[in-house]
């Protein structure tokens, strides 16, 4: 490499030698059981009676796995299940699909079933009735569900209140179990253990290409089915948040930006690291230690009972304070400070601008105030914490410094 001077942990080893130093990570894990799965249909239960809604439609996705436990993908049939405000719920398919149906069910329950032929919001106004439901009630709809769902049950029976059933899942799904947690923090170890393995493979003409291969490689050789999602930039390109269309190839003093993440028993992870393929300009290690800075505001910010505003706020003032911004200008950062995160990779609460929901003990948030430096390149430090009866916890330590970005040689 010519003598390049890389930081600890970048380059040092083959892919071969990278995977071989990998091993399963999930063998002593186990999923949400029966009995959470319950404790979540009675907590949305509790809602739905307190709020007058008579029964919440999940359709096929991250919903009806969370209440049900069913996994299922949406597509152009309604799949689901309706939840009453009491009582049992019963799933809706397409009858070919029982057999597949019920070799999935987690929670037995009864399946009502519609021929190709047949409507089945027609079913579904049918089964509501069934359940002692009003023509009239209110009903909430997965917030997920296709916009053709929920128009096929508006033409059956126009004096239904649909509501966005958001109100319910984000309600219970926000709010994350010891379980989930440990879930969580499973998938996040994983995850990182591969970030430190890409940055070990990193050599002068490696393309984006190679090591997004290489890091689904090693999600499996940790456990995990392969990579949720993978974005690795190089150079300029690190300066667009999702990337950018055609691989790159890197060079000396590049940029490098990766951001990566797996699933464990449905929960996912999410982690970024920057750093620079050979020695930091004096620019690129200022902006860099803003970014480190902008994300720790953030962190620090995040008190039990504050708004979820306030943490971007946070983020923001830092990155004002020293010259960037503000607000969504750039140079600065152009997105929101964070998301939440569990069976989606994206859900609530947001860390965003004006965003008066509290925060509470089990919630779960990315904490990356992205720098983007226009022509030039972006930095993007991606951690996720969650809400604990003493304040936030870190899932994983940020990133130690330029020089040594996964602590490898100093105590953190």
């Amino acid at each position: 490499m010519n003598n390049l001077k890389l930081p600890a942990g970048i380059g040092t080893q083959s892919i071969e030698q990278a995977l071989a130093s990998l091993s399963d990570m999930t063998q002593d894990l186990t999923p949400i059981d029966v009995a959470e799965h319950y404790s979540r249909i009675a907590k949305a239960q509790a809602y739905m009676q307190a709020n007058g809604i008579a029964a919440l439609y999940l359709n096929a996705g991250t919903n009806l796995k969370y209440f049900t436990g069913m996994q299922w993908y949406a597509s152009e049939r309604m799949v689901g299940a309706i939840l009453p405000a009491s009582g049992q719920f019963q799933y809706i398919a397409p009858t070919f699909e029982i057999g597949s149906l019920k070799d999935f069910q987690l929670i037995e329950a009864p399946i009502r079933d519609w021929q190709e032929h047949q409507s089945p919001y027609r079913l579904f106004v049918q089964v509501l009735a069934e359940m002692g439901i009003a023509v009239d009630a209110t009903i909430a709809m997965d917030e997920s569900a296709a916009f053709f769902l929920f128009d096929g049950i508006r033409q059956v029976a126009p004096t239904l209140n649909i509501i966005n059933g958001k109100c319910v899942s984000a309600h219970c799904r926000m709010h994350k179990s010891a379980n989930e947690l440990a879930l969580m923090q499973r998938a996040m170890d994983m995850t990182l253990a591969v970030h430190k393995a890409a940055a070990s493979i990193l050599r002068e003409g490696i393309t984006t290409t190679e090591v997004e291969a290489f890091i689904n490689q090693a999600h499996k050789k940790v456990g995990a089915p392969g990579n949720y999602f993978c974005i690795v930039l190089f150079g300029v390109a690190t300066s667009f948040p999702h990337g950018v269309k055609e691989p790159q190839t890197l060079k000396a003093g590049d940029m490098v930006l990766i951001d990566t993440g797996c699933k464990v028993h449905g929960y996912l992870s999410d982690i970024t690291r920057t750093y620079v393929f050979g020695e930091a300009s004096e620019r690129q290690n200022t902006l860099w230690q803003h970014e480190k800075q902008a994300q720790l505001a953030a962190f620090n910010a995040a008190k039990l009972g504050s708004p979820c505003g306030a943490v971007d706020d946070a983020a923001r003032s830092y990155l004002a304070s020293v010259g960037l911004g503000p607000e969504y200008n750039l140079p600065g950062c152009p997105h929101r400070t964070g998301h939440g995160i569990g069976l989606d990779i994206h859900e609530w609460p947001y860390l965003v601008k004006n965003n008066p929901e509290p925060l509470a003990v089990g919630m779960c948030f990315s904490n990356e105030p992205m720098l983007v430096v226009p022509g030039e390149f972006g930095i993007r430090l991606e951690d996720h914490f969650y809400m604990t009866e003493n304040g936030p916890k870190w899932f994983t330590e940020p990133a130690h410094s330029l020089a040594d970005p996964f602590a490898l040689t100093q105590s953190r």
